[in-house]
């Protein structure tokens, strides 16, 4: 698996499941190497098409360069070549760069390319963004649309033919006429990957816009049942989809849509629920309060 090219990565990934681990912290928050190990560990276990290490659910925001690295690291070691890990770069262009050839050292199968920090920037300054990180490495690269890098087709077909090693596009804005515009434009050129939080509420129309794959942050916590929820949307099984959503994914948004930042706490605090390790999460994000983690907890045992 640690061979695998940047060609050959893209249809991998679109072929299953894919996931952000939660990143553990100790009582002092810092990086629990111990228990975040034994995490991905029993995550591997299960029928995963990639792990997106010290991601948007891993808090990568909240890490140091040298703490992704460490995290990256640690997620390679663990799955032994099992499951593709795709790292982080983060930030501006130099630091995404930085942490793209770090990935490549340390192991990574691909990078996952977020927005910029902070500054806004149009298409040709993103053009350029992409570009140099694509330069920084071999691996193959998935550009994440959302926030501060929202682009459109034109754009997405300007960055594919500067960059062989662009082969995927994460979108996390849930623009229909973008996404069908993109995928009209570069069909197979690239692997098309659902990134709005809690995908499985979106899981099922995407497919119909080419979008063969979702990251579930839920697979954290209830990995079967995120498995069999990603079995139904690839089987257009709308009754089962439908009775997922309203069993537990739209009860559990309820929990999830009370207070900024939670799309990430729930996913601890469901680790929490189900009696795996976890840990608190960094500032600026807050955790559960004990009254909706007891909620939560009870809503989990309906699909346990």
């Amino acid at each position: 698996m640690s061979e695998i090219s940047a060609e050959d990565l893209g249809p991998a990934l679109g072929r299953g499941l894919l996931s952000f681990p939660i990143t553990h912290f100790d009582a002092e928050l810092a990086f629990d190497e111990a228990a975040y190990r034994d995490h991905i560990g029993w995550l591997a276990q299960h029928d995963v098409a990639g792990l997106f290490a010290a991601g948007g659910t891993g808090e990568g925001f909240s890490l140091t360069t040298a703490e992704i690295d460490r995290v990256v690291r640690a997620a390679v070691a663990e799955t032994g070549g099992r499951v593709p890990v795709i790292a982080p770069a983060t930030a501006g262009t130099a630091v995404a760069a930085e942490q793209a050839r770090n990935a490549e050292a340390g192991g990574a199968q691909g990078i996952l390319l977020l927005p910029p920090y902070l500054t806004e920037a149009g298409p040709d300054g993103l053009v350029e963004h992409v570009a140099a990180v694509c330069a920084a490495t071999s691996l193959g690269v998935i550009f994440y649309s959302r926030a501060n890098a929202q682009i459109d087709d034109v754009t997405v077909a300007r960055m594919a033919e500067r960059c062989p090693n662009l082969i995927g596009f994460k979108d996390g804005v849930g623009n229909i006429e973008t996404m069908t515009r993109i995928y009209a434009r570069m069909g197979e050129r690239l692997t098309y990957i659902g990134g709005l939080p809690t995908a499985e509420t979106f899981a099922l129309p995407y497919t119909e816009m080419g979008v063969t794959t979702y990251s579930s942050a839920i697979f954290n916590f209830a990995p079967e049942f995120a498995l069999e929820f990603y079995r139904a949307v690839r089987a257009h099984d709308r009754e089962a989809v439908y009775g997922h959503l309203r069993a537990f994914v739209l009860p559990y948004l309820d929990i999830r849509d009370r207070r900024k930042g939670y799309a990430v706490s729930i996913i601890k605090a469901g680790l929490t629920a189900v009696g795996r390790p976890s840990s608190r999460v960094r500032p600026p994000l807050t955790d559960l309060t004990p009254d909706e983690l007891a909620e939560l907890t009870e809503l989990v045992k309906t699909i346990a």
